[in-house]
């Protein structure tokens, strides 16, 4: 078992995978940038060491292998986004002789590549989207009339929603492709794009799986991540209303053949659309912890991060036929604007009230007094809710965002509120296009019952007054706590 864990990330998932950590009886060490050197993830640490003034640090591996080396870490977790599916920082991570919380690096680069992993899954027999080549323009237009507009132009490096525009025509290809190859490069490093027929009114379906180095599989059923902004999920839930058993039956076997296909261990999740006569197809591998893994953890009792520093100790997975109860929803709360085309909203946060109660849980990167960066993704927290029925989950996920106030920034708490009660979202009636059709959606504020509880709570703590500035709970904010971590200037 690894003693010390040094978390290659930031905010809600470092602090999500300290915990788990800390449970399992396992030092914690974090890294920050100096955009970060205030931020929650820190107060969850037994140390932390700064990694200087770029606030892209977070990426650069030899930073961070330095980083385990002088505090003594002998075990990497990569959480999501970042380093997290990048096969050269695993190996560099074998090198060093630090334990990678994480698949192998061969399965990474199996599926870190969109057209490798294309042509992987064909070759096991899994359905693709179709879709092929773009190196050039004029390749491009070749892919595109092999498959038929609409296309989607995508980046073969990317992920996260990130690189992807559509294209109808084809007068707006030359332009499109220009400028995803522009996008992949600021994001990803590398201009490869790629073309994919654009199935209209899909929904986007994902399957969870875990295996361990013994070369057990088992999936984790399914995730509903159809509700999406600019390609990135907001809303996720399991079970997919309206999957059919047999359709999900094949989805998870299609899923674990291709995870054994590379030899993959860890947990790791296989992306389908399915379209509305019921076909589906394989869109990517993510060979990591996914954002929406809590939804999983409800509705089964698994504890994902927990198996995954089971299985990266060789230990094999805990579980052996998998079941699951009830219904999870979780909602991602962003800083950033629904009125202004989902602007990011950086900045303080004044005040932070959080929901609770039964079957409702919150992780968060944040807390009152915390200064949201505009270096890094706007996520808070996820809200993430559970009922005994679908209909439960949806009453629950309505009542929790009725209590959720965030003060200082703009967030997205009044688009999700207005969602929870759109009749379609209530049915369960919606695609990965439900966004853009339903443009009315956001013109609710802040809830108001969220904003009397909060100035309730505050006034009942004397925190407010006249004269003075908003401060904390004496006793109950991150800040004024003692200090876990011990931060290292190196």
């Amino acid at each position: 078992m690894p003693t010390k864990l040094l978390i290659a990330n930031r905010g809600e998932i470092a602090v999500r995978v300290a915990r788990a950590a800390r449970e399992r009886g396992i030092e914690v060490v974090a890294v920050f940038t100096e955009a970060d050197r205030h931020s929650l993830h820190l107060r969850y640490a037994d140390e932390a060491v700064a990694l200087g003034d770029d606030p892209r640090a977070y990426l650069d591996i030899e930073r961070i292998i330095q980083a385990a080396r002088r505090s003594g870490a002998d075990a990497v977790h990569p959480g999501y986004g970042f380093l997290s599916e990048n096969a050269d920082f695993a190996e560099a991570c074998q090198r060093a002789r630090l334990g990678f919380v994480g698949p192998p690096p061969s399965a990474i680069r199996a599926m870190g590549s969109k057209e490798r992993a294309r042509a992987a899954m064909t070759a096991a027999g899994v359905p693709v989207v179709p879709g092929g080549p773009a190196s050039t323009l004029e390749e491009a237009r070749e892919t595109a009339r092999r498959v038929g507009y609409p296309i989607l132009v995508k980046a073969t490096d990317g992920g996260g929603g990130k690189g992807m525009r559509r294209v109808d025509r084809e007068a707006e290809l030359a332009q499109v492709l220009e400028r995803t190859a522009s996008e992949a490069l600021s994001a990803f490093g590398s201009r490869a794009v790629y073309i994919e027929k654009a199935i209209d009114h899909p929904r986007h379906v994902e399957i969870q799986v875990l295996g361990d180095r013994e070369g057990r599989l088992v999936h984790l059923f399914e995730r509903d991540c159809s509700i999406q902004r600019r390609h990135q999920k907001i809303i996720e839930e399991t079970p997919c209303p309206p999957l059919p058993p047999a359709t999900l039956e094949e989805m998870c076997r299609v899923a674990l053949r291709a995870a054994e296909s590379i030899g993959y261990y860890s947990a790791g999740t296989c992306e389908f659309l399915l379209d509305s006569n019921g076909a589906f197809y394989f869109l990517e591998m993510n060979t990591r912890l996914q954002v929406e893994h809590p939804i999983t953890e409800l509705v089964t009792g698994v504890d994902l991060v927990h198996e995954m520093l089971r299985i990266a100790d060789g230990e094999p997975i805990s579980i052996d036929v998998p079941r699951r109860r009830g219904a999870a929803i979780e909602a991602r709360i962003n800083a950033e604007d629904p009125k202004r085309g989902f602007l990011p909203s950086p900045g303080n946060i004044e005040q932070w009230l959080a929901p609770s109660g039964p079957g409702v849980r919150v992780d968060s990167g944040v807390a009152a007094g915390s200064e949201v960066s505009p270096h890094y993704d706007p996520l808070l927290a996820k809200l993430v809710v559970w009922g005994e029925t679908r209909a439960a989950a949806v009453a629950r996920l309505r009542r929790a965002l009725s209590e959720f106030a965030v003060v200082g920034i703009d967030t997205n708490l009044g688009f999700l509120l207005d969602l929870s009660q759109d009749p379609a979202f209530v049915r369960g009636d919606y695609a990965t296009d439900f966004v853009n059709l339903h443009p009315e959606l956001g013109a609710t504020a802040l809830p108001q019952a969220a904003l009397h509880d909060l100035g309730r709570a505050l006034g009942a703590l004397s925190l407010l007054d006249e004269k003075s500035e908003p401060r904390a709970p004496n006793g109950t904010s991150p800040w004024v706590l003692a200090d876990r971590a011990r931060l290292r200037e190196r």
